[in-house]
């Protein structure tokens, strides 16, 4: 039986809706918490659920969902138009196959990290607020007060911008470098519900090896976008140096937190997202 275009938007959105509400606030306090010494640290995924749910209710799971909704689709879009666009640009260099989707791939994450880091600063000041969801300021009035204070700089509404750029051009190069080199090694089944889950399971794997792969510059965005450890001192500056003070202070260990929430949003993600670009980009060309 084949899978209509229509079923397989339907999963992928069902599926990426849920990991977006469910996840997300759970990976950026783990990985804005500094180890045991932190008052609010949460011991694993399950005590963050409850603790979290105790003290800011069920809202406190969506805080910051406003600012992956408005970018969702420009970000999706951004992520794989321009693959397309660097890996015909890459056409004219002598390049093995392989090489050249993993460095399309590195300028897909470029360009879509400069597109959503005002969204994600603006999201991790919210998913680190610890009130009740009716206490914390909203999305808008949010964005306004970091511009206000910070402007549209590297202070501002673009902090963390070199980490971004790390945590989207090294996860984007691992993503699709992983998929199509596999996809092209394992071959293809005839049978198309056999043939969906071997694309499947190419692009699970591929969302679980971009996220271990990235997650160091993930956990430096947020320690950087989030709440400084003093009020009023800057700790977390620069990508790199915040990278080293993590691992200096807190072991090598540290700078893998929430990668099990990560790996839980972006490996069924992942997948679904690549088979719905496969799917309709293949449609497209059929029909246009």
């Amino acid at each position: 039986k084949s899978i209509s275009l229509k079923e397989i938007r339907e999963k992928k959105n069902y599926i990426l809706l849920q990991n977006t509400i469910d996840n997300k606030v759970i990976l950026k306090r783990f990985q804005i918490q500094r180890g045991s010494t932190d008052p609010n640290n949460y011991k694993n995924l399950g005590d963050s659920f409850l603790k979290i749910y105790h003290t800011e209710r069920l809202f406190g799971f969506y805080k910051g969902i406003l600012p992956p909704i408005l970018v969702e689709t420009p970000k999706r879009a951004v992520k794989f138009f321009s693959f397309e666009q660097y890996k015909k640009l890459l056409g004219y260099v002598s390049l093995s196959p392989g090489v050249a989707f993993a460095v399309a791939g590195l300028g897909s994450g470029l360009t879509e990290a400069i597109v959503v880091n005002p969204f994600e600063v603006v999201k991790v000041g919210l998913q680190a607020n610890r009130n009740i969801f009716t206490q914390q300021p909203s999305t808008l009035g949010y964005a306004r007060h970091i511009i206000k204070t910070k402007g549209l700089g590297l202070q501002g509404l673009n902090k963390g911008l070199t980490a971004t750029l790390g945590r989207h051009g090294i996860f984007n190069m691992v993503y699709f470098g992983f998929y199509f080199n596999v996809k092209n090694i394992i071959p293809v089944n005839k049978d198309t519900t056999l043939e969906f889950w071997r694309k499947f399971g190419i692009g699970l794997l591929s969302g679980i090896t971009a996220s271990i792969t990235n997650i160091p510059f993930d956990v430096a965005k947020s320690r950087i976008q989030g709440p400084q450890p003093v009020p009023g001192e800057i700790k977390y500056r620069t990508c790199f140096k915040t990278i080293a003070t993590i691992y200096q202070e807190e072991g090598f260990f540290a700078l893998y937190k929430g990668l099990l929430p990560k790996i839980m949003r972006l490996g069924p993600g992942g997948a679904i997202m690549l088979l719905v670009y496969e799917y309709a980009y293949s449609w497209l060309q059929e029909n246009w």
